[in-house]
């Protein structure tokens, strides 16, 4: 099944799988939830400030592609939308919690994949993330890719193929040049100490995230 999702498509899609297994009680989602999770600034490149009429938009194209739903229950009248990634490609953990990281940041490397996706799969370690990401990549039709490594870096990135433009590497940022230029005279710093710095920078995230989440939460009571 080819897909072909727009940037607000793919941030969407992202957003409700990310809310399934990082909060259950609060899923699926409503529409000003929806909102809230794709306009979140943790977690979240680039950041986006879609109004409620956009969302729905993206929420009907997806429909169309059966890749979501709206489901009722008694106990409310407000619509809430689940996703059905799972019911069109059958992922196992590790695939859709790299696919929902690569549909809510953009292209990344294998070692960033497996410090941000932590909050939705622990990798033992970066065999696991290459080999979920090799799988994806072996699907029919290929739903990740390897993007050209940058001049200066070390590991090339991947992304994902489901959007309806080709995707491209990122630019370099000016203090990637600058730290290449410095490597003769500073060496690399050490890799445990960058991840572990990821890692701190993660959570901070993840708590910023939750602030929202409860704030959100505590506005439906007001």
């Amino acid at each position: 099944m080819q897909l072909t999702l727009t940037p607000i498509e793919a941030r969407v899609l992202g957003a409700l799988i990310e809310k399934e297994i990082t909060t259950p009680e609060y899923y699926p989602l409503s529409l000003n939830a929806l909102t809230n999770a794709c306009n979140q600034k943790s977690n979240r490149h680039p950041a986006m400030q879609l109004e409620e009429s956009a969302i729905r938009k993206a929420l009907n194209h997806l429909e169309y592609q059966s890749l979501v739903r709206s489901v009722s229950s008694t106990d409310s009248r407000v619509s809430k939308f689940e996703h059905r990634l799972q019911d069109v490609f059958n992922f196992y953990r590790p695939e859709i919690a790299i696919l929902c990281e690569l549909l809510l940041r953009g292209p990344q490397t294998p070692g960033e994949l497996r410090t941000h996706a932590s909050r939705m799969h622990v990798f033992e370690d970066l065999e696991s993330v290459h080999s979920a990401l090799s799988r994806l990549e072996k699907r029919d039709p290929p739903l990740v890719t390897v993007l050209p490594r940058q001049p200066g870096t070390k590991e090339a990135r991947c992304a994902h193929l489901l959007g309806d433009t080709p995707p491209v590497v990122p630019s370099a940022p000016a203090h990637a040049i600058t730290a290449r230029d410095n490597n003769a005279v500073h060496p690399p710093s050490n890799e445990r100490v960058e991840a572990l710095a990821a890692e701190v920078a993660d959570l901070r995230s993840q708590i910023a995230d939750l602030q929202a989440q409860f704030a959100s939460f505590r506005k439906q009571f007001e």
